[in-house]
């Protein structure tokens, strides 16, 4: 299997989930304070919206790849 196929599934597998899911969240620690012994940090929850169109365009560029990658010119 070559890097195009490779990559080519990804895209498509990404796409998937991305119209699956719709978003996805990740936890950012900030915010960090060192008062002697004492230390404080900030866990913020970030999410991030996939559209519709990124999804369907990730499906449709893997695709292409997927069938165009493997012809030799």
């Amino acid at each position: 299997m070559n890097l195009t196929k490779v990559v080519a599934l990804v895209l498509i597998v990404g796409g998937i989930l991305g119209l699956a899911y719709g978003s996805f969240s990740y936890t950012k620690e900030t915010h960090d304070v060192k008062l002697g012994p004492l230390e404080l940090t900030v866990k913020e929850k970030q999410t991030v919206n996939v559209p519709v169109w990124g999804g369907l365009g990730a499906i449709a560029i893997g695709g292409v790849l997927l069938l165009l990658g493997g012809r030799k010119s």
